[in-house]
């Protein structure tokens, strides 16, 4: 078994012995006279009888001979007593810090070689790969510093940045202490001498800064005793190599260095600035020990003064440079990969570099180049490989996706390419064509009057593009932007809000962008463009500006466009408490759809006038218009819009139930609770299927307010739970709708503290977003509980501010249900 030593073993000098030489040379003379007696005249009987000892003398020899030959022992190490052996390894950094993982993992694969029981195994090559600037070769150094004992017969290193690898063997072999006294020949010849040289030893081989793997292939030894470390900035796949991968320096680590580098105390008393500055550092060792250096020798520096200057990105590389070496430069550390990439590869990284988006997908590549998208995905596949891009995971939709470093960026970024601006087009006319393709899917009732029904499969795949694309998406708009192409801006800005109108998500991005939109509209002086960006605004931001959109499509002659607009004010007036106006606009608007045969639009606007008839207390005209409303869907296979109108139908049945148990009514009551349950139940599992769950969450929220007396507690749970989801979603209306909900429920269960609690946090969360006629419900609610709770005091000052808000909105049917609260308050 040949294995790693455990120990070192002593040098052995080899024994020399005399009399096998001896023998050797007396039994071949005897043998030559006797093989020539055989030419004498003898009898017969006597020249068998000589062949026969001849024979005998032969073999004699040949054991004499074989013996001199035979050994198991390394070769001789040279006779030279001064000689010992090489230890060219060099010194660990002073300052290095953490790696604990990479050396523990460098450690097992070590010992499980010392332990293994192969018979003859290869040689042990271990190859540690990584972007530039990285600590590969620090972690070498530290490495083979703690292994030193296990390689008794000497330790070789060569870094191997522009050596060829003749070079190399006769260095190591000069190293050994062969004497090349005449030209060893070709690199086939000095392999030879080096799988000579190291047969039967135990060497320790350090290959630094290797670019390819045929430069490594002829200096790994054959020797199983020998080992070999290999470093590179791309993965070399040599054959029976343990590859393994240095990642940059955690948060903690980087600011561990600095603080070695800098001093601790400055570093405590400032670790905001810390670990700022290793997080614009990229978390790169070698940037961070340039920063330290700075800092260690301008001790009038403080951190946040050297943070400000390194958060300019066009002095940034200028910051991280000590000399123009790559061992004390970014920029030259970068220089080096970049220089040894193709010319379409230097392109598409001053491309790359060019767009803001955190990451992209693979087609990208494709565009920036003109070429195809594998062609494109190739390409950046090989950046990844010289450590200038890496992947940063799969997205939802199943894409690959990439980024640049952002020290590499910034370094690609200062490359001039004349051809910046139209490769940049080419991406965002992709972005867009994808972006609409993905919102028509989502919702193809935005986009106009197309009787296309969107499927359950093309949704989903629509929310996962945003999803992983959202980030990218927002750059991209801002790019376009900055760059004053308009038109891409519109058609990027209109996809994005389509997309965050239908999941009702994304609510501070989809203002953000919807306001942008606006912008680019008006910038290409196109008001039918301007119309629709109106709209968006409103569903996202509110205001007034869907008046200017239906003034602008009625001048058009857009009347479809007209409708749209007719409704959102209508829901604008709607979710501001001003009921009997609302209600006059999407009458209008049911009508509007109705003459352009969009049976879609008109159901859905149904079930909007629906949930208006419902806050006017008329549920039985509510319910006559959702079943309507109901059919359209059915018949269509529209299963989104069923499910949203079962959840407004069970609202209705709830409170049809609700008014039949205060009138006595149980029996019928309990059975339109029960329907009300199944309805809105039906409707929640529908979501949850399709994985809506903003959609969900609204029916988990009716759940809670259907006001069952025997199912209070369940109602209180799906209450929360609905909660939970819309705090995930970042929806802070809907949390605060929640509330007035749970409060609601509380009441119901006699756990009035708790309701009040609830209450007075939801007119809170409503006033602070500017949300006056649900603040004004919460009052009403909140001071109907204190009547509950036998406390007028209370109640009186909360239903009169209430009242108040009532009347301000013009909202006649709050004003009255405030007014019966208040009598009954004086009664």
């Amino acid at each position: 078994m040949l294995r790693l030593p455990d120990e070192a073993p002593k040098p052995r000098r080899r024994k020399r012995t005399w009399v096998a030489p001896v023998a050797a040379g007396a039994a071949a003379g005897a043998a030559s006279i006797l093989a020539a007696s055989l030419e004498w005249e003898i009898p017969p009987i006597a020249k068998i009888g000589v062949t026969a000892l001849a024979a005998l003398l032969v073999g004699v020899t040949t054991w004499a001979t074989t013996a001199t030959s035979r050994t198991n022992e390394p070769k001789a190490l040279p006779e030279d007593p001064s000689w010992r052996p090489p230890d060219q390894w060099p010194p660990a950094p002073e300052h290095f810090t953490g790696r604990s993982e990479a050396l523990a993992e460098l450690r097992k694969v070590f010992t499980t070689r010392r332990r293994t029981s192969e018979v003859a195994p290869p040689p042990l090559v271990v190859s540690v790969y990584g972007r530039g600037g990285v600590g590969k070769s620090a972690l070498m150094a530290r490495f083979g510093q703690e292994i030193a004992d296990w390689f008794p017969d000497g330790r070789l290193y060569a870094n191997l940045r522009g050596i060829r690898p003749d070079e190399v063997l006769i260095g190591f072999l000069r190293a050994l202490g062969v004497r090349l006294t005449t030209d060893p020949g070709g690199v086939e010849e000095l392999r030879k001498l080096w799988l000579t040289w190291t047969k039967g030893r135990r060497i320790l081989i350090g290959l630094d800064n290797v670019d390819d793997a045929e430069q490594v292939k002829v200096l790994i030894p054959a020797e199983p005793g020998c080992a070999v470390v290999v470093t590179s900035r791309q993965p070399l796949f040599l054959m029976n190599a343990y590859d393994t991968q240095l990642s940059v320096f955690s948060e903690a680590q980087g600011v561990e260095l600095l603080a070695r580098l800098a001093g601790g105390e400055r570093i405590v008393e400032d670790l905001a600035s810390a670990k700022e500055i290793v997080r614009i550092c990229d978390y790169l060792p070698l940037a961070i020990n340039i920063c330290g250096g700075r800092l260690a020798t301008r001790s009038s520096w403080s951190l946040r003064e050297l943070a400000d200057r390194l958060a300019d990105e066009r002095r940034r590389l200028d910051q991280l440079e000590l000399a123009r070496t790559i061992d004390k430069s970014v920029r030259a550390s970068v220089q080096l990969s970049y220089d040894d990439c193709t010319g379409i590869q230097r392109r598409l990284l001053r491309l790359l570099s060019s767009l803001t988006s955190p990451d992209v997908p693979g087609w990208v590549a494709g565009e920036l180049l003109d070429i195809s998208v594998l062609d494109g995905a190739d390409q950046l596949e090989a950046l990844i490989d010289v450590q200038l891009a890496e992947s940063s995971g799969t997205d939802q939709t199943g894409a690959m996706r990439y980024r640049l470093h952002d020290l590499v960026r910034l370094f690609a970024a200062e490359m001039e390419d004349d051809k910046r601006d139209a490769a940049i087009e080419r991406v965002l006319y992709g972005y867009r064509r994808r972006a609409e393709a993905a919102a028509q899917a989502r919702w193809p009732q935005d986009w106009g009057r197309t009787g296309r029904v969107g499927d359950a499969e093309g949704q989903a795949q629509a929310s996962d593009w945003l999803n992983a694309e959202r980030l990218s998406l927002i750059a991209l708009i801002h790019l376009a932007r900055s760059m004053e192409l308009w038109e891409l801006v519109f058609g990027l800005g209109r996809a994005f809000c389509s997309i965050c109108h239908s999941l009702r998500a994304y609510w501070s991005d989809w203002g953000e962008i919807a306001e942008i939109t606006v912008e680019a509209a008006r910038r290409m002086q196109d008001p039918r463009a301007l119309g629709i960006a109106l709209l968006d605004r409103t569903a996202a931001l509110g205001g007034d500006a869907a008046q200017e959109a239906l003034a602008i499509f009625t001048e058009l002659g857009e009347s479809w466009w007209a409708a749209r607009a007719m409704r959102t004010i209508g829901m604008r007036l709607f979710t501001g408490g001003n009921l009997d106006r609302a209600q006059d606009h999407l009458t209008d608007a049911i009508a509007a759809f109705g003459a352009e045969e969009d049976y879609w639009w008109m159901a859905r606007t149904q079930r909007n006038l629906a949930e208006l008839r419902l806050a006017q207390r008329r549920p039985e005209e509510a319910r006559d218009l959702l079943e309507d409303a109901l059919e359209v869907f059915k018949r269509d296979g529209n299963r989104y819009s069923e499910a949203q109108t079962l959840r407004a139908y069970g609202e209705v049945l709830a409170a049809q139930a609700r008014g039949l148990h205060r009138e006595g009514e149980s029996r019928a009551a309990a059975d339109l609770f029960t329907k009300a349950g199944f309805s809105l139940d039906r409707a929640a599992e529908m979501f949850r299927s399709r994985g809506e769950l903003w959609e969900e969450a609204r029916c988990m929220r009716a759940m809670g307010e259907v006001g069952d007396p025997v199912n209070g507690l369940r109602e209180l749970d799906s209450v929360r739970r609905a909660e939970e989801i819309l705090v995930a979603l970042g929806d802070a209306w809907g949390v605060a709708r929640t509330h007035l909900s749970s409060g609601r429920s509380l009441g119901r269960l006699g756990r009035m503290a708790e309701a009040e609690e609830e209450l007075k946090h939801a007119v809170t969360a409503f006033e602070e977003l500017g949300d006056q006629w649900w603040m004004a419900r919460g009052l009403r609610y909140l001071g109907e509980t204190h009547l509950d709770a036998k406390d007028r005091a209370a109640a009186v000052p909360a239903l009169e501010q209430a009242r108040a808000i009532y009347r301000s909105l013009g909202n006649e049917a709050g004003m009255r249900r405030t007014l019966e609260l208040l009598r009954r308050a004086e009664s």
